[in-house]
């Protein structure tokens, strides 16, 4: 079949598709992380393993997923954007499969972890796409549609996940996701076109390879900027990962309740992304980071004021995190445009390393922050207002290395 034509920027029902597609394929790592955790108790159940075995898939998924956040992108740098993404959703499909059709712990670990190692190229390599077609302004607003859109799947997909297994068993869910994968996969091949020209493309040498990455981790400028995005995100996915100890045990709810948590966090995230994109060009980006900043600074201080005021209940615990994910997606299209930008012959090795800092820090929270911290309420309050002022203090730190950060668009 022939690859879809480069699309014309100026034609906006193609860029909606190509937005809508971006979105779609963003969609995938909150997918497979939040559409299973209503199912926990049960899946432990099922395969007679403890709690914490279970929580540990996530980290098997996890941990694989930022190991290829450093290659997808160098590979679609050498081959093309559509072409990895194609490779990227076929063996999530089939790794899908293999976690549904699991009769033993073993089996769902490696289905996850075949699932981390290609779930991460479409996300990786849509930013790339962004600015392949976009710069600029443009690109912020793209970048804020395809946000908004996104966010739309950490609320609905916990939700999914309980119905799915409430009426049809917790390897629903996995059927579910396989079925994802699939469509998305068709979609892919039918609608979306190659950004990259051939003559753009940078070999897959190893040294060259060696030296480009040395580059990119060596800016501290880069590394700041990711960083600041990474910390940011980590304060409300602190509250993700513990979940089902923060909405069953604290909040005393039911595995049919996750939208206590999601359905605000993510229309807080919905509307970030929309205000985001209407300040594009109008505001620079060093004054749009800072307003989410200070949104999420007000939100983490109510945050440990109600926790240390109140008992646990709703819906008290949960009316700072709307706030805070205001301000945190806000700050994203900004943060990960001023990042790519630095490197702008090899934005998809950038766009990998943003995302290998990134998912380091979700795995290390996943493995280890989030059980330490989700005993009380109050003590997860503390890891996002703790979160959010490491991402302040890195961006600070990258403005200062490169004065200019922030204030271009």
């Amino acid at each position: 079949m022939k690859t879809p034509a480069v699309p014309d920027v100026r034609d906006t029902s193609t860029m909606a598709v190509i937005a809508i597609l971006l979105a779609l394929l963003a969609m995938i790592g909150p997918f497979s992380i939040d559409t299973y955790l209503p199912a926990f108790p049960a899946m432990g159940e099922a395969l007679q393993a403890t709690p914490l075995q279970i929580q540990q898939t996530l980290t098997a998924y996890l941990l694989p997923f930022a190991l290829m956040m450093l290659w997808h992108g160098a590979i679609s740098d050498a081959l093309g954007r559509r072409r990895v993404i194609l490779v990227g959703l076929a063996l999530y499909t089939l790794a899908s499969l293999l976690c549904a059709l699991a009769q033993q712990l073993e089996l769902l670990l490696l289905g996850r972890i075949l699932q981390g190692l290609s779930a991460g190229a479409g996300t990786v390599i849509g930013r790339a796409v962004v600015r392949d077609l976009h710069e600029g302004p443009a690109a912020q607003r793209l970048m804020a549609h395809v946000s908004m859109m996104f966010a739309i799947a950490p609320a609905i997909a916990p939700i999914l996940g309980g119905w799915l297994h409430g009426h049809f068993g917790w390897q629903a869910i996995f059927f579910f996701l396989a079925a994802f994968g699939g469509l998305l996969w068709l979609a892919v091949l039918l609608r979306l076109p190659e950004t990259l020209p051939a003559i753009m493309r940078q070999p897959l040498h190893p040294l060259r390879l060696w030296y480009s990455y040395r580059e990119v981790f060596a800016d501290r400028t880069f590394v700041g900027l990711s960083a600041a995005l990474a910390f940011n995100f980590n304060g409300m996915f602190l509250y993700v990962l513990s979940a089902p100890v923060f909405l069953i045990q604290h909040l005393r709810l039911g595995p049919q309740d996750f939208a206590w948590l999601f359905l605000p966090s993510v229309g807080g995230m919905m509307l970030g992304s929309f205000c985001s994109g209407r300040l594009a060009g109008r505001l620079s980006s060093r004054r749009t980071i800072l307003l989410g900043y200070v949104l999420m600074g007000i939100a983490a201080a109510v945050n440990i004021g109600i926790n240390l005021l109140l008992p646990p209940s709703l819906p008290w615990m949960i009316l700072p995190l709307p706030l805070y994910t205001i301000g945190m997606a806000m700050t994203v299209p900004s943060l990960q445009l001023l990042s790519l930008d630095l490197h702008p012959q090899r934005r998809g090795l950038a766009s990998s390393c943003q995302g290998l800092i990134q998912t380091g820090l979700t795995v290390f929270s996943a493995a280890i922050l989030a059980p330490l911290l989700w005993a009380t309420p109050l003590l997860l309050a503390g890891g996002m207002a703790a979160s959010m002022a490491c991402g302040l203090a890195a961006f600070r730190l990258a403005c200062r290395q490169t004065p200019s950060a922030g204030q271009a668009h």
